[in-house]
């Protein structure tokens, strides 16, 4: 039995093309955002789904706190602050270790996506507050808008969203060439409860964005940062 619930699985758009088999897909998601009054879009990162909550520090599977060796400096993170956490569960993109994109304009290794606490997920106002109370960064915030009126139009400006390199000159991590982003995440800038996610959070992700394989955890590296030696390297081992 996991010790607590795994981050909720985020519906792409019917426009998405980076869609596998196993994805689902919110083809109702026009009529659904068209009852959000302030929507943020934020860059999707390519790195591992954390979550930090009083009981650990979770990846994919929460049956167990994870042991990953990308982890080891954000565990020794939690150790510091696991016992002010109460119910809220922390939800970060863990890019200590290189994936299928290498970011050349890297400040921080996790950024902070989206926090939980007990059957709600929070504002986006909340979980800045949070994240920065934690010394946390937040994902990148490309714009916020009001209700969208014009479905053809909102489409079109996801499209041009996702064409750009991001917030951190997205390269790709086998060939070193110029990469566009791996995706996009629009949320309802309101908390929400849980079971109601797949109505208030969508993605579009860009089709062949994963390129590692079974064996990417026996050679990866970690992310080189912009200030190398500087705060944000092992930090929290000191």
């Amino acid at each position: 039995m996991a010790i607590s619930e795994k981050y909720s699985r985020t519906y792409h758009f019917p426009f998405s093309p980076g869609t596998t088999s196993d994805d689902r897909i919110q083809h109702d998601y026009w009529q659904c955002i068209s009852n959000i009054p302030q929507l943020i879009h934020t860059e999707k990162l390519d790195g591992e789904n954390n979550c930090l909550s009083r009981y650990g520090v979770f990846a994919r599977s929460h049956a167990a706190p994870t042991t990953s060796p990308w982890t080891e400096s954000l565990r020794r993170y939690w150790q510091l602050i696991k016992n002010d956490l109460g119910n809220l569960e922390i939800f970060l993109e863990n890019l200590y270790a290189v994936h299928s994109i290498a970011y050349h304009r890297l400040d921080h290794h996790f950024y902070v996506f989206a926090i939980r606490e007990n059957d709600r997920w929070l504002s986006w106002e909340e979980t800045g507050f949070y994240a920065a109370m934690l010394d946390l960064p937040v994902v990148p915030v490309i714009k916020s808008s009001g209700t969208p009126l014009v479905k053809e139009i909102f489409e079109q400006e996801i499209l041009s969203i996702v064409s750009g390199p991001g917030a951190f000159d997205a390269h790709d991590a086998i060939t070193g060439q110029p990469a566009t982003m791996e995706g996009i995440v629009t949320r309802d800038a309101d908390s929400f409860a849980v079971a109601a996610f797949a109505q208030h959070v969508f993605k579009h992700v860009r089709k062949g964005h994963v390129k590692t394989d079974a064996h990417w955890t026996r050679n990866w590296r970690r992310a080189r940062l912009n200030n190398e030696g500087g705060n944000y390297v092992d930090y929290y081992s000191r």
